[in-house]
């Protein structure tokens, strides 16, 4: 920001913070090699803002007396990239851990609610032991939900997108946010009409902004003002802002800002990271923001958070806008008690309790069961039962051989099988950024008798 006459009467250590003063003395004093490039120097800005640079000197001889040129190449923005590939690379690997447990902890889940389900309907009401059996199927339905979560963070749970307008998902909340807010946080909302139509799954959406707005009333716990807004934002060329880069787009914006205690640099660079909280032991999971991280990505958006400390919070999700009508939401189905039938069924898991789980609830519907642990077992299987089999049970993502590939092997020789997947995450062989392709049946791990039975008896008749 300085003239070129300010510059040339300013110093070597003028330029430099007053930190960094030390260790100009100690460079000067050691004379670096010819060429040599220094990193992690910060000069000053005429304002006092503070940059990175890279410096390269060399001596020369300037009016018959011995000098040093130094070149002093400004690298803030090539730091900030650097620092987002980081951050980058290690919420993926954060992720892919997180979904691999997840994975594993549904194929329990599923083994523990599904037997307890079994358990209770074996159970007369009177049954004294029927007070530690629903506790057991409570305590698996939380753990359920934590590992949804964390599916969630991973960008691995199965998402049913819509166009949905951005305004009537905000307006469809308002009256739930107001109780959740409690009277001490003030709600304010404004929508931008042209904020316009996005691609994504409401529920998620949905959940997307009850997480913002949890996290916002707990940093308020003497009460403040809870601002929500949606605005368009049309960008020509990319946005990059310290953590944050926005590429070229037209986004609908949603905006969450809050009054409340704010956070400093250290607590947002692990903002997003799951089972990261700054609340009380007891009082958070450390996965509402993580889950929030990870619905976003999927959804192909972007997410920006800038706070400070004692100066409130705002966090802006920005998601593509998309031409179109919003669709009407579906209609809930009518719930009906699971109906079996006669049919052959090929159930193919390769955890044995869930097989064993599966097995009995759809012996007990009527069904012939035939089961495998892998696919090439499941192969030899339908190789040797020479009568037909009228649907697949498969999970997806087993050793050796997925359950897409498996189908698509057996799909020549019983054209008329049908097919349900299972998994207690998505896989890319048959799931598409975590969108189901048009026309797959899947069931969600952790499932339970009655919804397997439910599923089954849906697909058979082609519904």
């Amino acid at each position: 920001g300085y003239s070129e006459r300010e510059f040339l009467e300013r110093t070597i250590r003028d330029g430099r913070s007053p930190d960094d003063q030390a260790r100009l003395d100690e460079e000067l004093g050691r004379r670096p090699d010819e060429g040599a490039v220094r990193t992690g120097v910060r000069h000053r800005a005429k304002d006092g803002k503070l940059f990175e640079v890279d410096l390269v000197t060399r001596p020369l001889e300037f009016a018959g007396r011995r000098a040093r040129l130094i070149l002093a190449h400004d690298v803030t923005a090539q730091r900030q990239l650097e620092e987002q590939l980081r951050q980058s690379q290690k919420m993926e690997a954060v992720g892919q851990l997180a979904g691999g447990i997840a994975h594993d902890f549904n194929n329990l889940l599923t083994a523990i609610l599904g037997s307890t389900q079994l358990l209770l309907n074996n159970m007369p009401s009177g049954d004294p032991r029927r007070e530690d059996a629903e506790e057991v199927r409570h305590a698996g339905l939380r753990a359920a939900e934590l590992t949804r979560q964390l599916l969630a963070f991973s960008r691995r749970q199965v998402l049913a997108p819509k166009v949905l307008e951005l305004n009537v998902v905000v307006g469809n909340m308002d009256r739930m946010l107001r109780r959740l807010l409690g009277e001490d946080v003030e709600l304010v909302t404004s929508l931008d009409p042209t904020a316009g139509a996005v691609n994504a799954d409401p529920g998620q959406l949905e959940q997307v902004l009850l997480n913002l707005a949890v996290n916002a009333r707990d940093a308020m716990p003497g009460g403040g003002r809870l601002s929500i807004e949606t605005t368009r934002l049309a960008l020509h060329e990319e946005h990059l802002e310290r953590r944050h880069r926005l590429p070229p787009g037209d986004y609908a914006c949603l905006v969450v800002t809050d009054t409340g205690v704010g956070m400093d640099e250290a607590t947002q660079a692990h903002l997003f990271e799951p089972f990261f909280t700054t609340k009380e032991v007891g009082k958070g999971t450390g996965l509402g923001l993580a889950t929030v991280y990870g619905i976003v990505k999927q959804s192909g958006g972007y997410i920006w958070v800038y706070s400070e400390p004692r100066r409130g919070t705002t966090v802006k999700v920005y998601l593509p806008r998309v031409p179109g009508a919003s669709e009407a939401p579906a209609p809930a189905p009518p719930a009906r008690a699971a109906r079996g039938g006669n049919e052959t069924v090929l159930l193919v898991e390769d955890a044995a309790p869930v097989r064993a789980l599966a097995r009995r609830s759809l012996e007990a519907c009527g069904y012939r069961v035939l089961d495998a642990s892998d696919g090439p077992s499941a192969l030899e299987l339908s190789a040797r039962h020479a009568a037909g089999i009228d649907l697949l049970v498969t999970d997806v993502v087993m050793p050796g051989m997925s359950g897409r590939e498996l189908a698509e092997r057996l799909a020549p020789q019983r054209p008329e099988m049908k097919v349900l997947y299972t998994s207690g995450y998505t896989d890319d062989a048959m799931v598409r950024q975590g969108v189901l392709n048009a026309g797959v049946a899947f069931l969600q791990k952790p499932f339970v008798p009655d919804m397997l039975a439910r599923k089954v008896r849906e697909v058979l008749d082609g519904g």
